[in-house]
């Protein structure tokens, strides 16, 4: 879950540090909140993840007095097209990982995770025509050789972890184009996708296939918690990395896959394939590689 841009200034904040952390350790106990909805359809988790996030992130645009800047955004053609191109990558995301978590793929999900800061890499090669340095690309030989063994056991690509290891990518690249503060941004999102997720929600209850409010006590109390566990980590997360080096958070943004992994195979007891003992160590050591440089600048 990377940044691929580093704050304005080139020097890390206490504040920044304890945001990023927050949000790395609420999206690493995430896959148990996942699980506990994994008999609910995934477009129904994200439509309560969409409603439920915007009183949150309005409530906190309001106490700290920033609407302004949303208000602006909505007059302005441009910023919300970039916002629904941002909006619709994490929507894209969410219903993945949704999807992933009750369907017993969390393995997957926290090899997309761990891939996902060298894909950063390539992006930035690629479309901001960044020089690779030697270590970067043996980070990302290593990362292929390690797509291929698992591709080679399963037959296919790993399809999860690549389409996860895409859609947050893409999504951190223009995220940090919108011209918009995080805390602004992110409701903007979830604005803009509110329409479609109420219609569907409407939708699902006159057809009887709803969850909320339908008599089971304990679904309806995860699905109006949705919004802050969707809200705070992302505005935890957004605020963090303007207040942190690139280098730093490219080091903290291991601590949600690794917990993820540590959760799949301990706690869901999801099987170990050879092919991903051999892949994981792999994405590991392209890690290695990837971080030692940018501890040596430290």
């Amino acid at each position: 879950m990377a940044d691929v841009t580093a704050p304005a200034e080139n020097r890390d904040s206490l504040n920044g540090f304890l945001f990023a952390l927050s949000a790395y350790l609420l999206w690493g106990f995430l896959p148990l909140y996942m699980k506990a909805l994994a008999h609910i359809s995934p477009a129904e988790v994200i439509a309560h993840r969409i409603l439920w996030s915007v009183p949150v992130a309005g409530l906190l645009l309001i106490i700290l007095k920033r609407t302004d800047e949303l208000k602006k955004a909505m007059r302005n053609p441009r910023m919300l097209g970039m916002a629904a191109v941002t909006a619709t990558l994490i929507s894209v995301n969410w219903g993945i990982y949704v999807w992933a978590i009750g369907a017993g793929h969390a393995l997957d999900t926290a090899l997309g995770y761990f891939i996902n800061p060298l894909f950063s890499i390539l992006l930035g090669a690629v479309l901001l025509k960044e020089k690779l340095k030697r270590t970067q690309i043996a980070a990302l030989a290593l990362v292929v050789v390690a797509v291929v063994i698992l591709t080679v056991e399963a037959g296919r690509l790993p399809v999860v972890a690549l389409a996860l290891t895409f859609s947050w990518g893409f999504y951190a690249f223009f995220r940090k184009t919108l011209p918009i503060g995080p805390n602004q941004g992110f409701l903007l999102e979830v604005l803009l996708l509110t329409p479609f997720a109420f219609a569907y929600l409407v939708y699902l209850n006159l057809q009887g296939g709803g969850h909320f409010l339908m008599g089971n006590t304990t679904d309806t109390i995860l699905l109006a918690s949705a919004g802050l566990v969707t809200a705070v980590p992302l505005i935890l997360y957004a605020n963090g990395a303007k207040l942190l080096r690139l280098s730093t958070i490219g080091i903290m943004q291991y601590i949600a896959p690794s917990m993820i992994f540590i959760t799949a195979v301990f706690v869901f007891h999801e099987p170990f394939s050879t092919a991903k003992a051999i892949a994981f160590p792999l994405i590991w050591a392209a890690l290695v590689i990837y971080t030692l440089p940018m501890l040596r600048q430290r």
